[in-house]
C-alpha cells in the first residue's frame, strides 16, 4: 500500500474512532427504567461552572488550591479536551482556518446540546442530560485550542523539514567518505 493511501486510511480511522468516542461519551449511558429525570434540564448562565467550583470549595471547606480537583472544574476541562481532536482534524486534515474551525466546534457542540435538550430527538423517555451554555463555550474553546495545536505541529514539522533540507544542501558540497572502502 502506498504511503499516501496508508496515511488516508489512518486519518479516516482516527476520525471514525474519535466520532464513536464522542457519541459514546456524550449520550451513554442511556436512562434505564429506574432513572429519574434531572431536576434541571437547561443551564443558560455563562460561566456557571466557575460559581459551581466556588460552591464545591465552600461546601467541602477546601482552599482555592483544590479548585482543579472539583467536579465542576473537571467537567469543564473534559469538555475542552473532548473537542481538541476536532480542532486538530479541522486544521491538519481538512485545512480549515481558525474561524471556520471555531464555528465547526460551536455547530457540533450545539447539535449535541440540542440532542440532549430534545431527549435524543424524542427517542429517550425524557431529557436525561442538561443543555448547558457552558458546554457550548468550553467545547468551542476546545476546537479552537485543537486548531492552534495542529497549526503549531505543522509549523514545527515545516521548520524541521527546512532544517533537514538545509543540512542536506550543505552536505552536498562536501566530499563523501565511505568508511567501508580502503584508501
Amino acid at each position: 500500500m502506498a504511503k499516501t493511501q496508508m496515511r488516508r486510511l489512518l486519518a479516516t480511522a482516527a476520525v471514525l474512532c474519535y466520532a464513536c468516542a464522542v457519541v459514546a461519551l456524550v449520550f451513554l449511558p442511556l436512562p434505564g427504567p429506574d432513572t429519574r429525570p434531572p431536576s434541571q434540564t437547561i443551564q443558560l448562565l455563562p460561566f456557571q461552572w466557575l460559581a459551581d467550583v466556588g460552591t464545591e470549595l465552600r461546601n467541602h471547606a477546601l482552599s482555592l488550591w483544590h479548585a482543579f480537583g472539583t467536579a465542576a472544574f473537571e467537567s469543564a476541562a473534559q469538555n475542552v479536551l473532548l473537542f481538541v481532536p476536532l480542532g486538530v482534524f479541522a486544521r491538519m486534515l481538512w485545512k480549515r482556518g481558525l474561524i471556520g474551525t471555531t464555528l465547526l466546534g460551536f455547530a457540533c457542540s450545539l447539535l449535541i446540546e440540542l440532542t440532549q435538550l430534545t431527549a435524543n430527538w424524542g427517542t429517550a423517555p425524557f431529557e436525561y442530560r442538561i443543555f448547558d451554555v457552558d458546554d457550548l463555550m468550553t467545547n468551542t474553546a476546545g476546537a479552537a485550542l485543537g486548531w492552534i495545536a495542529g497549526a503549531l505541529f505543522l509549523a514545527l514539522r515545516r521548520q524541521s523539514a527546512a532544517t533537514r533540507s538545509a543540512v542536506g544542501v550543505e552536505a552536498v558540497g562536501r566530499e563523501r567518505v565511505d568508511l567501508a572502502k580502503a584508501r
